[in-house]
């Protein structure tokens, strides 16, 4: 069952329990039929020291063989295995690997990195299975299973003799299943039984049409306001798989009329689609590069003065954040720099009940998993059973709904770290996002991006660091497509730019720039306009041809050209930035002062100087009467009444109102979140020392008492049976 079509033939159930787990285990296969073609690997927590009897108890339970898993056993359907004292588990290949626990007893999470091994190996085909038990072991594993399309079953905790663990798994809103454990072995033979296998494309089964799936993506937008037609349909189909699965339904438009009377499975639908599967310091390797060799590097080179500024889109419930702000403090405090910058963190993401989470900062126990004690007793402190962020970390970052694919980018970024985001969006989103990382980041800034991710086509705008990690930096020198980048971008830039004495002098270089190559090339009257119109520099009288609109004082090109060179003036500038070279239209026809004067009219690219890069030459030239004839007779005059304004233009306007609008609305929205951070800060600022000291016992205590509880159960059961 290695790989391809074999490993399609069964399935593997991971179960995981510890306190009252021997009572569910037993309730949950005296109700399974033996011959389901189904494998099972239980994880309990065993005391390391004494035999386990636990193999021998449940097959009083079941039909199927009940063994105690060994190194290198090759798992086979309707068998049990049972995890030995004192060992962690794995699974490769479909054979099970025997381990010596890496962490000290106390603080070992067996079930969670059995089922993230399980995710890894089995990948859809994985099953978890929470069960009775304290603590929160196998709520990390269970995030795992359901990233790579597993399915999720948790214990109804008012049934299990402890809830704690099947509490936490709840918590995390991935369950598929919540019933007590006498009730998931049937639930589970009928979701096996029902799974639609996908299609050899990894699409859904032949006879599906694509305009159910339209249909899916409308009713997810109008009850979300996200539109999902932009992502990859294969990752798109198989989570949509998983949900008729569950609803045990085998064609999609019978799904979508589902969909459509049932608009709280439209909300699980979208959970599913945004499963933010993240833990603290994922993928270690990458984090030893950032804090040994990218970020040391980068705070050395970049400008003393501001704020060391990161954002981290699809943040989730801010894990991957938080480590980043903890590896950048550790790297601030390392190389003690004499003026040491702030740092500004932004984290954003669609998901607005993940990010009230990250906004709390408080995680589940086991996040020790990946959390160094170091770092647990430097940067957390515990509450409860688990763990908060400190003050001194949670006041780094700016928790916010946002949407990278729509709404106006953070700028002026030191790093920009977007894992396993573009894996999910398909080639013409991937196209449109990296020129935006480009224009986000500083010269020689840091973008991040996930091991299976690439920059692709835009080698040029980005050089790499560390190939195996998908560390970039930002290279000054390319240049980006301005047709693929968001019309407000450059708009935005300049509303927000400060005006100081340092930000006029480039200003001041640009007027001299363009008055150099102005006197050099042209005579006639003529503007340097950016790629969206606005004018930098004006040349001559340009009264005929420009004229101020009516209103607040707007200087873009498009608001002052007079009637008849406004269209003509748009496809000039659009052609000449397709194909990088000057661009004429000759006999254009302008209203100037009740008659109609023709001109030639020119744009060309500038590139002579750096400052001027991206920007636009626009020539009048006016044409005299006996020229023009020949290009009279080709283009017919506008008539002299008053020509009304065009839909393209109305729709342009209208366009740039909303932009601007949204804008000024999100630098509101983050002041009031700014603010409401301070409030919120302001009310968790208790030290709690003395939960720090006693947080290591606690842990071994609650570890022994769930072990021992565990020896009592099979010991009970052993004397029942005795008796």
């Amino acid at each position: 069952m290695g790989t391809g079509r074999d490993r399609a033939a069964f399935r593997v159930v991971g179960m995981g329990g510890s306190a009252g787990g021997l009572e569910a285990f037993g309730q949950f296969f005296s109700h399974l039929p033996p011959d389901t073609g189904l494998a099972f690997v239980l994880v309990p927590h065993l005391e390391p020291t004494h035999k386990g009897m636990m193999p021998e108890l449940l097959g009083r339970h079941t039909k199927m063989k009940v063994v105690e898993a060994e190194d290198g056993m090759e798992v086979q359907p309707n068998h049990v295995y049972v995890i030995p004292p004192n060992a962690d588990l794995a699974i490769l290949h479909g054979k099970l690997q025997v381990l010596e626990p890496a962490a000290p007893r106390g603080l070992r999470m067996p079930i969670d990195f059995f089922f993230r091994q399980l995710a890894a190996d089995q990948r859809e085909n994985a099953i978890g299975i929470i069960l009775s038990g304290m603590g929160s072991d196998g709520t990390l594993g269970l995030k795992a299973i359901k990233e790579n399309f597993g399915m999720a079953m948790v214990q109804d905790p008012a049934s299990a003799k402890y809830d704690g663990m099947p509490r936490s798994a709840i918590n995390t809103g991935l369950a598929d299943y919540i019933a007590p454990a006498e009730e998931l072995s049937a639930k589970l033979v009928q979701y096996t039984n029902h799974v639609p296998r996908p299609a050899e494309d990894g699409g859904l089964p032949e006879g599906e049409s694509s305009a159910a799936l339209q249909k899916v993506f409308v009713l997810l937008r109008i009850h979300t306001g996200n539109d999902f037609s932009c992502y990859k349909h294969n990752t798109i189909n198989r989570r949509i798989e998983r949900r008729m699965s569950v609803h045990q339904f085998d064609s999609l438009p019978r799904y979508v009329r589902f969909l459509q009377e049932n608009p709280q499975e439209v909300e699980l639908l979208y959970k599913e689609l945004l499963i933010g599967v993240t833990n603290f310091f994922r993928d270690p390797g990458l984090f030893d590069l950032l804090k040994n060799k990218a970020i040391p590097q980068l705070l050395q080179n970049r400008p003393k003065d501001g704020p060391v500024r990161v954002w981290n889109p699809g943040c989730s419930t801010g894990e991957e954040t938080y480590s980043l702000a903890i590896l950048l403090k550790e790297c601030l405090e390392g190389m003690r720099l004499q003026e040491s910058p702030s740092i500004q963190i932004f984290a954003t993401d669609i998901d607005h009940d993940a990010i009230e989470k990250a906004r709390r900062g408080t995680f589940s126990g086991s996040i020790a998993a990946d959390v160094s004690p170091e770092r647990l007793a430097r940067f957390f402190v515990r509450e409860g059973d688990g763990h908060r962020v400190k003050k001194e970390i949670r006041d780094l970052v700016v928790f916010a709904p946002q949407n990278i694919l729509v709404d106006p980018p953070f700028t002026k970024l030191d790093i920009f770290c977007c894992r396993n985001l573009l894996i999910y969006v398909n080639a013409e989103t991937q196209r449109k996002l990296l020129p935006l990382m480009h224009y986000s980041l500083n010269p020689g800034g840091l973008l991040i991006l996930g091991t299976a991710e690439t920059v692709g086509g835009f080698g040029h705008l980005f050089s790499p660091l560390d190939n195996k990690w998908k560390v970039f930096q930002r290279e000054e020198g390319g240049e980006r497509n301005l047709l693929e980048m968001p019309a407000y971008v450059l708009r935005r830039e300049r509303a927000l730019a400060p005006v100081t004495e340092k930000a006029r002098e480039p200003v001041m270089d640009i007027f001299y720039s363009a008055q150099r190559v102005l006197l050099d090339s042209y005579g006639p009257p003529s503007v340097v306009v950016t790629a969206d119109g606005d004018i930098v520099y004006v040349n001559g009288r340009t009264g005929k041809y420009l004229e101020p609109s009516s209103g607040k004082v707007n200087v873009n090109v498009f608001a002052m050209a007079r009637e008849g060179l406004r269209e003509e003036l748009g496809t000039a500038i659009h052609n000449a930035a397709k194909q990088k070279a000057a661009v004429t239209q000759s006999g254009v026809k302008i209203k100037s002062n009740g008659g109609w004067t023709t001109i030639n009219l020119t744009v060309r690219p500038l590139a002579e100087q750096a400052e001027l890069r991206g920007m636009f030459l626009v020539v009048f030239e006016e044409v005299l009467a006996g020229q023009s004839d020949a290009d009279a007779a080709r283009k017919p005059a506008p008539s002299d009444t008053g020509v009304p304004p065009t839909e393209l233009e109305e729709e342009l306007r209208r366009t740039r109102e909303r932009l601007q609008a949204n804008i000024e609305e999100m630098q509101a929205t983050q002041e009031e979140l700014r603010s409401a951070n301070e409030e919120l800060q302001s009310n968790n600022e208790e030290l709690q020392s003395t939960n720090e000291e006693m947080t290591s016992s606690k842990e071994e205590l609650q570890s022994l008492n769930e072990e021992m509880q565990t020896v009592n159960a099979e010991l009970q059961s052993k004397i029942e049976e005795l008796s």
